[in-house]
């Protein structure tokens, strides 16, 4: 496999900037540190999932509660189990127990904007991940959220840098959600930039869904479409592409986006042949080590980070950061203090 040059400077400078994030004192009042714990000799801070049933969810609390814990920070984690009216309650629930700080999860904008807004009528420092709010940035610390358009761009560099001159089957997400709309933005805008590199030869719709996926690539290939590389816009699609494939008798690079365990034992095994990780466990420690930084450091971060991507592939596996949280994945942001 071919040295992927651009893409590994691209996001070794992303590494550098998340381990090297400058973080600034201010004057504003609200960015001072809190004179302690509300609580006692530890501070707490709040965390609002949105629903602990989404895999993506479970590990970014998880990472949360593990960055927390490095700095002894005592966590409360509250489900709203995708209930606009129950993530009301839960903000109220931690507004009475006056946490220093609390992290939300949201449902959507609108929902993250009531919630921030009762966190800071309460004069509880909030930041977000996932999704921004529809908020002022005055009103909250940060969010840090996955920016599906750079993971597209990721995928096309990749692919364009590894296979010369191919043709690729797209395996898409579901259309009117938002976020395969997302990704075929940064995919127009890398195709625009890569000139005739590759090309897009077709695009099908498995809707985030692993028997969708293999019946429309099955249909794909019937039906004579010319293709060589299959782009899968994530790991459970790419399965059900593999299928696919294997049914008739091809043997075809398959790139993904995801980077979770599962993700990562299909390029051990050989199923597809590299992904466009974005790590969760860096989501839920980063948005951890943001509000710290403001409640207990007096330190302002920076208002928004994308979630960095990082591909990998079987020459790169051994340096992947996994979505469990960890030390490796603390030690990739540079820590909390």
């Amino acid at each position: 496999m071919k040295h992927k040059s651009r893409i590994a400077a691209g996001f070794v400078a992303a590494a550098l900037a998340l381990t090297m994030t400058a973080c600034t004192t201010v004057d504003d009042e609200t960015a001072a540190p809190q004179d302690g714990p509300k609580n006692g000799e530890n501070y707490v801070f709040g965390n609002i999932a949105y629903n602990m049933k989404d895999i993506w969810n479970q590990y970014s609390v998880d990472s949360f509660d593990f960055a927390a814990a490095s700095v002894g920070v005592e966590t409360i984690t509250l489900d709203a189990e995708n209930s606009l009216e129950k993530s009301i309650s839960l903000m109220e629930e931690l507004i009475a127990k006056d946490v220093d700080g609390i992290s939300v999860f949201p449902i959507s904008p609108d929902q993250a904007a009531t919630l921030g807004r009762m966190a800071a009528d309460a004069g509880i420092p909030v930041t977000f991940e996932n999704t921004s709010p529809a908020l002022e940035e005055s009103e909250y610390i940060s969010v840090i959220a996955a920016e599906y358009d750079v993971i597209g761009e990721a995928a096309m560099e990749y692919i364009a840098e590894t296979y010369p001159d191919a043709k690729v089957l797209y395996v898409a997400g579901a259309k009117g959600g938002g976020v395969y709309e997302t990704y075929q933005e940064g995919i127009d805008r890398s195709l625009a930039e890569l000139g005739d590199t590759i090309e897009i030869v077709d695009t099908v719709h498995g809707d985030w869904e692993t028997e969708l996926s293999m019946n429309v690539t099955a249909d794909a290939i019937q039906s004579g479409t010319d293709f060589d590389v299959v782009f899968a816009n994530n790991e459970l699609m790419a399965k059900g592409v593999k299928n696919a494939l294997t049914d008739a008798g091809l043997d075809l690079p398959i790139i993904s986006t995801g980077g979770g365990p599962d993700g990562l034992k299909m390029i051990e095994d050989g199923e597809i042949t590299a992904t466009m990780s974005a790590p969760v466990s860096l989501q839920g420690m980063i948005t951890f080590r943001n509000l710290y930084q403001q409640v207990a450091l007096g330190e302002t971060p920076e208002k928004t980070v994308a979630l960095p991507v990082i591909p990998v592939d079987k020459s790169t596996i051994a340096e992947a950061v996994s979505w469990e949280a960890n030390d490796a994945a603390l030690d990739y942001i540079g820590g909390i203090e």
